[in-house]
């Protein structure tokens, strides 16, 4: 099936150690590959995966990437590198789970 110009929302909520990061990646890199967009929403503990290299490397490739501004608040993670990430609240999680025709979450 061809993904092209189709929506994907995923939410990561869990520690970068938990296996949902894996699943998380994964799903994103097959989806990039189909030609799908992918939006990518880290809240929670997932705030400290945010600077991992596997990140780095979906937002290279297409991804966008967002990150809950009040999860990072509470954990002292550094709002660092605002032209990767949008930095944001539940409103544009709204606005994502809406606007996507596919919509995972991985608590």
């Amino acid at each position: 099936m061809d993904l092209a110009k189709r929506k994907l929302g995923l939410l990561l909520s869990t520690k970068p150690e938990h296996p949902n990061l894996d699943t998380t990646i994964r799903l994103s890199r097959a989806a990039l590959d189909r030609g799908a967009d992918v939006y990518l929403y880290l809240i929670d503990d997932a705030v400290f995966a945010k600077d991992r290299p596997e990140i780095r490397e979906l937002a290279e490739r297409g991804a966008k990437l967002f990150v809950c501004a009040y999860g990072c608040q509470k954990r002292n993670v550094p709002l660092s590198d605002p032209d990767r990430f949008n930095y944001c609240g539940l409103v544009v999680l709204t606005d994502l789970i809406n606007g996507c025709e596919r919509f995972l979450a991985l608590n």
